[in-house]
Order: structure tokens, then sequence, then C-alpha cells
């Protein structure tokens, strides 16, 4: 796909003496629990930490209900984290922001939300939405209309006065989609969020959407976490993959690497459920039991033990740790613990 050259941005608006750094975000530790007071709590999200580099693709990927868009409310600041770190350019942002400091930090941070229809006001046209941002963030160069034009051309939008004029519901589900990565482009980002951009779309024209984003992201030189449950969509866009189940971080590594080589039985039921096509036969194949653990009474050790054909009295002691597998490769399982397995394999 040909694109129109990429919107100049500003000047850099770190804060003063804040250090450029090969890692545009960092999530240490990060914890959200729902309800509490006298109300049952929920762990949404368990203790996840990863990063995302300057130009690179993470994949976030899991079943519904495993934390990954409650991650990527927290890393926008749409939730509160319970615990933990959210790191930009390696500085590390307050859990709560004053309006002024949230307004510069959504400058740096956008996001691409999942549903297209919910997330544009049904009211505004096209053009009033997409100069929002651009008004907000004081980045209007000269003609407004001249650089909502140009937005509009950047996601293959085209007359784009045609599209300006419209409002949401006169759009398909991939054009309001289009509009939804152009609001996010409009505030010139470092990090792109985006939240299963393609779930709500015909299967058709997923492909399209996600070439966009990756011309778009290799044009403007941006980071992105890249939300789904598809682990074929994950290979295409993502540079490394990141798993989640019940909240908790099992499985992190090169993207081929993770879902060609699973390390963790949860990663692997993933793939023996949704095989590739060119791939052939599944080997070692994880049989499916039971069912996603209640976030409210998550079991004691792994969240995974109870169904995990593997599990060992050891998995319920306690969380494991991340193990090294290899070529950047990290699992949480005990598997991958030579003491624990030496103690299993002795007559």
């Amino acid at each position: 796909m040909s694109l129109p050259s990429p919107i100049p941005r500003p000047t850099d608006s770190r804060p003063t003496g804040q250090p450029a750094t090969e890692t545009t975000l960092e999530v240490v530790k990060l914890r959200k629990v729902f309800g509490g007071r006298g109300r049952r709590e929920v762990v949404a999200v368990n203790d996840v930490s990863f990063s995302i580099r300057r130009g690179e693709v993470l994949g976030l990927v899991g079943e519904s209900g495993s934390g990954k868009s409650t991650i990527a409310r927290l890393i926008a600041h749409l939730y509160q984290p319970t615990a933990g770190e959210i790191r930009l350019n390696g500085a590390v942002v307050p859990n709560r922001l004053g309006s002024g400091a949230l307004r510069q930090f959504r400058r740096h941070v956008q996001m691409i939300f999942q549903d297209p229809y919910a997330s544009l006001n049904p009211l505004h046209p096209v053009g009033y939405t997409l100069s929002r941002p651009l008004k907000i963030h004081r980045l209007v160069r000269g003609d407004l209309q001249t650089q909502i034009a140009g937005l509009l051309e950047r996601v293959g939008l085209s007359p784009a006065a045609t599209y300006a004029a419209k409002r949401p519901f006169e759009l398909s589900g991939g054009q309001r989609q289009r509009v939804g990565i152009a609001r996010a482009l409009a505030a010139q980002p470092e990090l792109i969020l985006a939240d299963e951009p393609t779930s709500a779309l015909d299967v058709s024209i997923r492909l399209d959407v996600m070439n966009l984003l990756l011309d778009l992201k290799d044009q403007e030189g941006l980071s992105m976490l890249f939300i789904t449950h598809d682990l074929a969509g994950a290979r295409y866009m993502s540079d490394r993959v990141a798993v989640l189940y019940a909240g908790t971080l099992v499985e992190l590594g090169p993207a081929e690497e993770v879902i060609d080589r699973p390390q963790h039985p949860y990663t692997q039921l993933l793939k023996s459920a949704a095989p590739r096509p060119d791939a052939g036969p599944v080997s070692g194949e994880v049989p499916a039991r039971g069912e996603v653990p209640d976030l409210g009474a998550l079991p004691p050790g792994c969240p995974f033990e109870p169904r995990c054909p593997f599990a060992m009295p050891e998995c319920r002691a306690g969380l494991p740790r991340l193990y090294d597998v290899g070529n950047g490769h990290q699992a949480r399982c005990l598997l991958h613990d030579p003491e624990v397995m030496q103690r299993h394999s002795a007559p």
C-alpha cells in the first residue's frame, strides 16, 4: 500500500532532562484489582511486566477475559493501576495525573478501540472528530482542513473532502476503523495501543487494516501494543508476542518462537485450538480440560494448574517465575525448572 509522506512531527516535547531511550514503554509488575472495600475482589491483571522498544510491535494474546484490554486501558490511564509502574521513555508515569499532565501523556500514547462505531461520536462528522486532537494538542499547522485531509488520505480514505463530511453511521466498519486510526495518528504519538482493532471487521478487510497499521508504524517510527486473541494475526503483526492467561503473563518471546515452538502448556493449547493451515499436524497437542478460573477466586500458584495435563504438586505452591528457554524466549512454567523436573524423573 502506497501512502503519502509522513505528517511532520513537532519538536520533541519530552520534559527537559528526560533521557532518550531505546525503550518506549515499560510495564513493571502492573496489577489491577476491581472491587474491594466490602465487595468481591477480582484480580484482572496480576503483576504483569513487559517492555516495547522503539518501532516494535508487541502482540498481546489471550482468550476473552484474560486481561488484555484492561492492560491497554491501564497504560492509557483510562483505569488507575492498583500497583506497579508504567514508564514512558524511561520516566515513571505517576498513577494519578492532573488534567494538564494527562493531556501531555496522551499526546505520546494513543489508543485504537475494538469497536469503531462505539468509539466515534455519532453526532459529529469525521472532519470534526479529527480536528479535536489537533486542537487539543495544539498541533494545527497552517490550514486545519488541509491537515484533516492529509490524515484521511494517509489511512486510505479518499477523496478526503467526501469522508470528512460524513458521520459514522454513513461509513462501513472498515472505514470507521480507519477514522479511528486517523484520530490516533492526529496526536502524532510514539505509542499506539491497538485493542483488537480488526476483531469487529469482516474477514475480507482485516488484512487491509493490519497492513495499514504496519505501513504507518514503519513510516512514523511508532511503537505498538497489538492486542488480539488470534495467533495468526499476532504472528503477522508482531515482532514479539506476550501470552496472557487469567491476568498473568505466561509466555514472552519472538513471535515465531512463541507461536511455532510454544513452551507453556496454555500457549500449546491455544495453538492446538487454531493451528496454521500450512503447518501440518500440531505436535505435542494439549487436551483442553476444565474452564478458565474465576478471577475472583484464583487457584493458588499457577492459574493454569487446574487445566494443565502436566500439573505437579509444586505448581500449587506459588506462581512460577519466567524461565529463559533460549533465543529471548521465556515461559512461566515449572516444566523448565531443572530441580523440579529432576525430582520428578528420579526413580
